[in-house]
C-alpha cells in the first residue's frame, strides 16, 4: 500500500448527530419556555422539531399526556436519525446538543411509561438510552 493513499481504520459503531435547531427555532423554543399552550403553538408551527415534543412531554401534568407527547418525539426521532444515516445500531450522544431533542423524548418516555405502569417499555427506553449513549443520565439530569 502506498503512503499517498493510507488505510483508514474504524472501530465500533458510526455516530448519528442530527441536524440541528435553525435560530428562529431555537429563539421562539426559548421563549415559549414551559408555557404548554405556547409549546403547543411552537409544535404546530414545526412539527418535526423533536426539542417541542420533548419538552411538552416533560411539562405535561398528566402522565398519558406526557407519554402522547414523548412517543411523537421518539417516533419522529427515529425517521430522523434514519434520514440522517442511522441503520439502528451507533452512537446518538447526548455531548451533541442537536441529538437532544431525541434523546430527551425517549427519556420522557421512559419516565411516562413507567408513571403509567408501563414497566416493560420503561425497561426498553433505558436500555436503548444506554445503548446509543452510556452517559445520557449525566448529560440529561446536568
Amino acid at each position: 500500500m502506498s503512503q499517498d493513499h493510507p488505510v483508514t481504520i474504524t472501530r465500533g459503531d458510526p455516530e448519528t448527530v442530527l441536524q440541528p435547531m435553525s435560530v428562529e427555532q431555537s429563539h421562539t423554543l426559548a421563549q415559549a419556555g414551559t408555557d404548554i399552550a405556547m409549546l403547543k403553538e411552537v409544535a404546530t408551527q414545526w412539527p418535526a422539531l423533536l426539542q417541542v415534543w420533548a419538552s411538552l412531554a416533560e411539562t405535561a401534568a398528566d402522565p398519558v399526556e406526557s407519554y402522547a407527547y414523548a412517543r411523537v418525539g421518539y417516533h419522529r426521532g427515529l425517521d430522523q436519525l434514519r434520514q440522517s444515516g442511522w441503520r439502528g445500531s451507533g452512537a446518538v450522544k447526548a455531548s451533541h446538543e442537536e441529538n437532544l431533542g431525541f434523546l430527551r423524548s425517549l427519556n420522557a418516555l421512559r419516565k411516562a411509561a413507567e408513571a403509567i405502569g408501563e414497566d416493560v417499555e420503561a425497561k426498553r427506553c433505558e436500555m436503548f438510552l444506554y445503548q446509543v449513549d452510556a452517559n445520557w443520565a449525566a448529560v440529561l439530569s446536568a
